[in-house]
């Protein structure tokens, strides 16, 4: 090689000043919004949910009271959720939550919120539950302890007045089927207050246990038209899950029934008292929301249910040859034509 030739040089065609300026400015924007996008991720509040099959209006209580307080999902908000049909699974799905590192966990039902604060002591726990002193979920109502609070929703506290609805409704009432879950730890309590009840008003209790679907299936079978007056049912979530196939067994043995939960109604059932489920989860809503801003659940007192509410559906009536009486009609908040 002549060693006083050039070495060849590259040429880059020359931009025009107006371009250089859109490159350059499109450069600075993106390294600039990298950080925000990854602030905006990380403060996004990542909520998990822990509740049998059957209990879906709690939650949407959650979503719709997570709404008007300014959460949405997908902008500030992440939601997973875990189901299970058992102990072991709502376990399984509550380890799962805790891997996850979401920041606070909404337990719905007693064996969930049990689930919850089991697989984990730090990440906060708001449940829904009918006893949760009683369950062994909080210290006290005042101050719950631990790192779960949440709300009551009084299930064993109303069985006397379902007694005495049914009461009104067949004043000849002597003899009553009651399904209940051994296997519960509010069992217990339900029982007691179902005996209680039933001496004061001098009804005979015939009692049914079912603590899985295959029990369940064997003691709906036992239900036949001429044992019984009337029938009611635990507020356990496993009998929740499998309403329809309760609704057909009291339809078939032509039997008057009362249930807790609203969600009944969608099988076709006589009536129902408790807590409404999503007006619950609206309440439970505000804790979540005032845990994420830094309050700790056990200075966060437990709440009782605020509305409560008794559903009759007139149809059933007439296909039972029933006439309700009006005072009865009167007290309810919705009637079913």
């Amino acid at each position: 090689m002549n060693s006083g030739s050039r070495a060849p040089t590259l040429t880059l065609p020359r931009a025009r000043g107006r371009e250089w300026c859109i490159l350059a400015f499109a450069l600075v924007t993106s390294l600039v919004s990298m950080p925000a996008q990854a602030d905006q991720a990380s403060s996004r509040a990542r909520i998990g949910i822990l509740a049998p099959p059957a209990f879906t209006s709690p939650e949407e209580g959650l979503r719709q009271g997570l709404g008007e307080l300014g959460y949405a999902e997908g902008k500030n908000l992440i939601i997973d959720r875990r189901t299970g049909g058992t102990n072991d699974a709502l376990q399984s799905g509550a380890e799962d939550l805790v891997r996850l590192k979401v920041d606070v966990i909404f337990a719905l039902g007693t064996a969930a919120g049990h689930a919850a604060l089991t697989a984990t002591s730090t990440i906060p726990v708001v449940f829904i539950s009918g006893n949760p002193v009683g369950s062994g979920l909080a210290a006290s109502l005042a101050r719950p302890g631990a790192n779960g609070t949440g709300i009551s929703t009084l299930s064993i506290e109303l069985v006397p007045k379902r007694l005495e609805l049914l009461r009104q409704v067949l004043p000849r009432l002597r003899r009553i089927i009651v399904l209940g879950n051994s296997s519960s730890v509010l069992n217990a309590g339900f029982v007691k207050e179902t005996q209680m009840a039933a001496q004061k008003l001098r009804i005979r209790l015939i009692m049914l246990d079912a603590t899985n679907g295959p029990e369940l299936d064997t003691a709906l079978r036992g239900i036949q038209r001429g044992t019984a007056d009337a029938f009611m049912a635990s507020s356990e979530t496993l009998f929740l899950a499998n309403k329809a196939k309760l609704a057909a067994a009291v339809a078939k043995a032509r039997l008057p029934a009362i249930f807790p939960w609203r969600d009944y109604h969608e099988a076709g059932v006589l009536m129902t008292y408790g807590a409404n489920l999503k007006e619950m989860g609206r309440q439970a809503a505000t804790y979540v929301d005032r845990i994420l801003k830094g309050a700790k659940p056990a200075d966060l007192p437990i709440e009782q249910g605020s509305k409560f509410e008794l559903v009759i559906d007139l149809r059933v009536a007439r296909e039972l040859g029933l006439k309700v009486p009006p005072e009865v009609l009167f007290r309810a908040d919705e009637v079913i034509q």
